[in-house]
């Protein structure tokens, strides 16, 4: 026994340090795999890195805006000038073939850059690469193609250094449910250095930003599913990170949580370049300076809110509220103003029309209306342009194309 004893003794540790090497380097398809002799600095040279398929996954983009976005990175690079504190380049994603599936194209080609002080909305239905492309930025993921420099630093050899200056809120939160408010935001603090009066100070501030001081020392397993998502967002912005990935932040929160968590993301985006993935027309409009719509893994276009909504949604939309049985009379005098009209909607008197800004005036339409309003026996209508929902829709089914 005692021979047993000491061999076990021996041969932990052994195995112990294998271990922790071998999780390094061998590429487990989470994380970024480092190089065999990384122990004596030595770094991976670009593309012995990449995973998957080796080719890029699409040739370029037929998207006027998403275009000028890769000549402005590729002229800040050719000039020397200082980059984005996120320079994406030329990333794409494919994922092997699997079990006779073909290989998945997540993400093509995509190239461009977010600067300090700006929040970023990545838009787009499910299964558009939104997530994917955050998982590459945040190294849970190696790319197949291209690169991204945060902060100067490239993400396929320098992750350790950006772990120090970046936040992350994952889509699903990872929290544990014996441990405090107080203690998760203290040990994530410690992974941020800091230490002290700071490190309490950090998480006295953070908690009260998302309105969870007052349950501070009761455990995680005892929160609501809006209020773990309000604890995940808020170790994401503890120590000030230079760039933050949150990824559907406000999902499940009530409206008031939901206001307090976008105070809390417009303070954080005076220092930081920010991610926000969100299905909230709303909220893209509220947070983002520029917005990014993905469709099937590609960039379809970029843009703040308003230009993306005038220049995509390109219509109006006309209500009309007529009593029972005038429905079709009023149908025939709003198509006769344009022929494009579409109809969108149609339910006990009520009716909703688009109209092309293109074909017609918001004078004429008011013309119009006055004319028939007492014939029609039109009890109330309105115009309005196109909302950022609808233009999003459009973009979404590849309905608008350059």
């Amino acid at each position: 026994m005692d021979e047993a004893l000491i061999a076990l003794a021996l041969e932990w540790p052994v195995f112990l340090l294998l271990a922790l090497y071998l999780d390094q380097i061998i590429d487990s398809g989470v994380g970024v795999p480092k190089h065999p002799l990384f122990i004596f600095g030595v770094k991976h040279k670009h593309g012995d890195v990449l995973a998957g398929d080796a080719e890029a996954a699409g040739g370029g983009t037929e998207f006027e805006d998403v275009k000028k976005e890769e000549q402005r990175v590729a002229a800040k690079a050719a000039a020397g000038e200082q980059l984005d504190a996120v320079t994406i380049e030329k990333i794409g994603k494919i994922f092997p073939a699997y079990q006779g599936n073909p290989p998945k194209v997540a993400v093509k080609t995509l190239t461009m850059g977010v600067a300090h002080g700006e929040c970023f909305g990545m838009l787009g239905p499910n299964g558009a690469g939104k997530t994917t492309t955050i998982n590459m930025l945040v190294g849970f993921m190696s790319p197949s193609s291209g690169t991204a420099v945060v902060e100067g630093f490239d993400i396929r050899t320098d992750m350790d250094r950006i772990y120090t200056i970046m936040g992350v809120c994952p889509q699903h939160d990872i929290l544990w449910e014996t441990l405090t408010a107080r203690q998760h935001m203290m040990f994530y603090g410690r992974l941020k250095n800091l230490k002290g009066e700071a490190l309490k100070a950090a998480v006295i501030k953070g908690l009260k930003q998302v309105n969870l001081l007052n349950v501070i020392d009761e455990n995680a397993g005892t929160f609501s599913g809006g209020m773990k998502r309000r604890l995940s967002v808020a170790v994401s912005m503890i120590g000030d990170p230079l760039c933050a990935y949150l990824d559907e932040p406000s999902t499940g929160l009530d409206p008031a949580s939901r206001r307090t968590l976008w105070e809390c993301i417009k303070e954080a985006k005076q220092k930081s370049a920010i991610f926000l993935t969100t299905h909230s027309m709303e909220e893209a409009e509220g947070l983002c300076d520029r917005l990014g719509i993905f469709v099937d893994g590609q960039l379809r276009c970029i843009g703040n809110p308003k230009e993306l909504t005038s220049r995509f949604g390109g219509f109006y939309i006309l209500t009309i509220t007529s009593e029972p049985g005038m429905e079709e009379k009023v149908h025939d005098v709003v198509h006769k103003m344009s022929k494009s009209v579409r109809d969108t909607y149609k339910l006990s008197g009520t009716q909703k029309f688009e109209i092309p800004t293109n074909e017609i005036t918001l004078a004429k339409v008011f013309e119009e209306m006055r004319k028939v309003k007492e014939e029609l026996r039109i009890k109330d209508w309105g115009i309005s342009n196109t909302t950022l929902e609808e233009a999003f829709i459009k973009i979404s089914r590849g309905a608008v194309g350059t």
